[in-house]
């Protein structure tokens, strides 16, 4: 695990004060006793998908130790907690969940939340924001809320690419921005708003604060959440392209082995959605 989060052979072996030698051994024993690689050697160095799921397992140990010993009335170190969270919600409304949960160091995954539950299902994070509303197997689900997307662009752009309004036509000559190649959130926006899917040229930017800003220097057109854009549309800075907000719902999965011990985690979660969120 020192391997994984320090990057290099060497920063793990000074983190636990044993030598270089001494920690490729320890790493080709485990490997040699479970039949698979746990490291990609590169720079960084990255666990494999079994050595994520290792260090999974001792994260989730870790996470009931530390439970035990407080029930004890005795303290130990912080645990850390592996979570798959969406840029947006990250960027909007988590951050003070997670601040209100002392105790833990988080170790955060970020992914769309129509593909977070992957995380769960191949067991590499304890909980995750995702899409789904069935409980994955082995794993707990409360209801979160609704995060509102508002399709807006810069004044300008809309002049010149939407005066007539939202039309197919001018949706296949606009630029477009995603998060990444797995952001549908703008496909599906069209979708529902003209009934067909339309082919979109598209600018993708893996920044949900730069996502906003884009669209406000008239790089492309976007689904953003209404918290980062209200001030700015008021201001006159955004336009709206479409009255209706897009709406996504939100749910917090967790993992059963872990679910006690992290009760607060998920009441804080799920405090935080109610009072940000839209009700789904």
């Amino acid at each position: 695990m020192a391997v994984a989060e320090t990057g290099s052979f060497d920063g793990a072996a000074t983190r636990l004060s044993v030598t270089q030698s001494a920690i490729s051994q320890r790493i080709k024993g485990l490997e040699d006793r479970i039949g698979a690689p746990v490291l990609i050697r590169s720079q960084p160095c990255e666990p494999t998908t079994t050595g994520a799921r290792l260090i999974r397992h001792a994260q989730d140990v870790a996470v009931l130790e530390s439970a035990t010993l407080k029930d004890l009335g005795k303290s130990g170190t912080p645990s850390t907690i592996r979570l798959a969270l969406n840029a947006d919600s990250l960027a909007t409304w988590v951050l003070p969940a997670l601040a209100d949960t002392p105790g833990l160091l988080f170790d955060l995954v970020i992914d769309d939340q129509d593909h977070s539950a992957s995380w769960l299902r191949s067991g590499q994070v304890a909980a995750a924001i995702t899409s789904r509303a069935e409980p994955i197997q082995g794993c707990d689900v409360t209801p979160l809320g609704a995060l509102a997307y508002l399709a807006t662009a810069s004044p300008r752009f809309a002049e010149t690419y939407f005066p007539d309004g939202i039309t197919a036509e001018a949706l296949r000559r606009a630029p477009s921005l995603a998060f990444n190649a797995k952001d549908m959130l703008q496909t599906q926006f069209v979708e529902h708003a003209l009934g067909q899917r339309i082919p979109l040229p598209v600018h993708h930017l893996a920044s949900t604060e730069g996502f906003v800003t884009a669209t406000r220097l008239g790089l492309g057109w976007g689904m953003n959440p209404d918290m980062l854009v209200r001030d700015l549309i008021t201001a006159g800075d955004l336009e709206l392209l479409s009255p209706a907000p897009f709406q996504t719902p939100l749910y917090w999965q967790i993992s059963r082995l872990v679910a006690e011990p992290l009760k607060p985690l998920t009441k804080a979660m799920a405090a935080a959605g109610k009072a940000q969120l839209h009700p789904i």
